[in-house]
């Protein structure tokens, strides 16, 4: 069988989920194991995808692996399931199922999400393994990592998955009007967006409190979290985007602060990758949060 390890650390080879995966291709050599440093390697994917749709058309079953980052999977995994879409990635009909590595803080979530992305690319997914960091090192953490392998061997081999309900509400977005301005009281609200749309409009318009957009879409970002931990002992970023600074003083510095922002691919979303035009993105036009994670 060949497994595609879809590896969505930004740590690349020093990633501790993928030592897991590595510990099982020593314990199963008859299956063949290709690592795709997806998370690592993102820019250049961005800029060809190409070697990944030739990765993901051969494999047999995909195989997510991923550090839980702040309830979720880490951006650069993101931007690879957006591109896998946007690309029309030729996966649908085969297995998909994942691992990672967290303290168990709100991996459940995390797990949801691929499974979601998952269903909607096609695939046969698989209930994967929720580790602990710690876990590989142990002689119990070993059993585990192995006994779920073997049940993924089996699921396989007796076409069992996850159960997928499709739903499909049809429905036709009410007219907005946009009233007339209240009068702007004391007290500072920062609307994190990723565009000033018809909701955040009306939203400004009626709360009658000074207001102040910050549209992410366009932060120049450099990049997305790292999971360095750099920023745990000073508060000061890797990245050199200005984007620390401009979090204390321009969005924290608030009475409060109010998410707005464009549902995709069962999250926040991303930014607008170079495949993208403005014309083409639509109601799921996905949104620039490439810090906010490690927020």
């Amino acid at each position: 069988m060949r497994i595609l390890v879809i590896s969505g650390s930004p740590k690349g080879k020093y990633s501790i989920t993928l030592q897991t995966v590595l510990y099982l291709q020593k314990l199963f050599k008859e299956h063949e194991f290709e690592i795709l440093h997806a998370g690592q390697k993102i820019n250049a994917l961005e800029k060809d995808f190409s070697p990944a749709l030739a990765a993901l058309e051969k494999a047999d079953l995909l195989l997510f692996s991923y550090p839980v980052y702040t309830f979720i999977a880490p951006y650069q995994l993101h931007r690879f399931i957006r591109l896998m879409k946007e690309h029309k990635a030729p996966v649908a009909g085969k297995f998909a199922t994942q691992i990672t590595t967290s303290k168990h803080f709100y991996d459940v979530t995390a797990h949801r999400y691929v499974e979601d992305n998952c269903h909607d690319l096609g695939l046969r997914y698989i209930k994967g393994l929720s580790a602990d960091m710690e876990d590989l090192p142990t002689k119990k953490g070993q059993q585990e990592a192995k006994a779920f392998f073997e049940k993924l061997l089996w699921s396989m081999e007796n076409g069992y998955t996850e159960p997928y309900y499709p739903i499909s509400v049809p429905y036709t977005p009410a007219p907005v009007t946009v009233p007339e301005v209240k009068k702007a009281e004391n007290g500072r609200v920062v609307i994190i967006c990723d565009g000033e749309n018809d909701m955040v409009r009306r939203f400004r318009a009626v709360l009658g409190l000074q207001t102040e957009v910050v549209n992410l879409q366009e932060y120049p970002f450099i990049g997305g979290c790292l999971g360095c931990f750099g920023c745990a002992t000073d508060g000061k970023c890797i990245y050199k985007d200005g984007f620390d600074e401009f979090l204390r003083t321009k969005i924290q510095s608030a009475d409060a602060m109010i998410y707005a922002f464009t549902i995709c691919d069962h999250s926040m979303g991303t930014p607008l990758s170079s495949t993208m035009t403005a014309s083409s993105a639509t109601v799921t036009a996905p949104s620039p949060w490439a810090h906010l994670w490690a927020i």
